[in-house]
């Protein structure tokens, strides 16, 4: 009996790995693999740059990027009205076709405005929404499952969940995340916890694909089988990205661990100092990509210092003009 049990959990066990592998291989198609947070072009003036976003987004595909994430944290989704993401959003994805998918940051701490900022982001075009555990208020975790199922509830569209307690101030507890799988359009997390052994538990329970937040762990997450990324520095250098994950893919590690090297110089400058988006923008306009650097208060452009150190950062990698 021992035996017949030991083989029957063992083809349990199987068919359920099968089973996940095969919906994140869905979930790849819903997001893209190599995704990237993008910044918010303006002019000096604050108003928003549609040269900037039409460049940028140009940019972007040209390097390998198959997934854009509009008006997240690092398009300064803080200080965008409804109307200017309703209609970045609307930009980007008629600009992106079906040559990436665009996936909107929806979240905030209020589920009303939160379920509306969806609903308004499918309108727009958006494939796919992001979703951020709901910060400053500090809900219970049932009141963040109650929050993230009304939002799953209100469209049609696929919904990555955003892990960032460093500014959300709470995270997606383990129970709270294996829970919310079971919604059918609950699909994916962004994990910017760094919490590698959760992230290997949940995906070992669940369908859920994981996509690494933290620029600074994408060759350990991918190693341990997150399917893409969402970053910051793939402003600038998704193509490193996207050789990252394929490299990965092909099982080829000598070659991920020397990209990701190559990286550190650039994502050191961009993440260590002062602010992703502050330093995102002044890399991209440094290269010309998009006309100025400008952020809106609170954020405030960089320092003589760090633009130094980023200057000397990006003369340290091979960035596509």
């Amino acid at each position: 009996m021992k035996r017949d049990y030991a083989i029957w959990a063992k083809e349990h066990r199987w068919t359920t790995s099968i089973g996940q592998r095969q919906d994140r291989i869905m979930t790849d198609q819903l997001f893209g693999a190599n995704l990237v947070a993008m910044v918010t072009p303006m002019h000096p003036d604050g108003t928003i740059s549609e040269s900037g976003v039409a460049s940028l987004v140009d940019h972007l595909l040209t390097t390998g990027c198959d997934g854009i994430v509009v008006a997240g944290t690092t398009g300064e989704s803080p200080t965008l009205t409804e109307a200017e993401t309703a209609r970045l959003v609307r930009t980007v994805a008629d600009q992106t076709g079906n040559r990436a998918k665009v996936i909107a940051g929806v979240g905030t701490y209020n589920t009303a405005a939160s379920v509306e900022r969806a609903q308004e982001a499918e309108a727009a075009g958006a494939d796919a929404l992001l979703l951020v555990c709901p910060y400053y208020s500090k809900p219970t975790q049932a009141g963040v499952i109650a929050h993230c199922v009304a939002v799953a509830d209100a469209t049609a569209l696929p919904v990555m969940l955003y892990d960032v307690p460093a500014r959300a101030g709470i995270p997606f507890e383990e129970s709270t995340l294996i829970e919310l799988a079971g919604h059918p359009r609950i699909r994916a997390v962004k994990d910017a916890k760094g919490d590698l052994f959760e992230a290997m538990s949940v995906l070992s329970r669940t369908s859920l694909a994981y996509y690494c937040g933290i620029d600074e762990l994408n060759l350990p997450y991918l190693a341990c089988g997150a399917t893409g990324v969402v970053s910051v520095a793939g402003n600038i250098a998704a193509d490193h990205n996207a050789n990252l994950i394929q490299a990965i893919r092909t099982g080829d590690l000598a070659t991920a661990r020397a990209i990701q090297t190559a990286l550190i110089p650039l994502v050191d400058a961009i993440m260590h100092t002062s602010q992703g988006a502050i330093m995102a923008k002044a890399a991209l306009a440094e290269l010309g990509i998009i006309p100025d650097a400008t952020v809106r208060l609170p954020l405030l452009e960089p320092t003589p210092a760090h633009h130094e150190r980023l200057t000397s950062a990006l003369a340290t990698i091979a960035v596509p003009a």
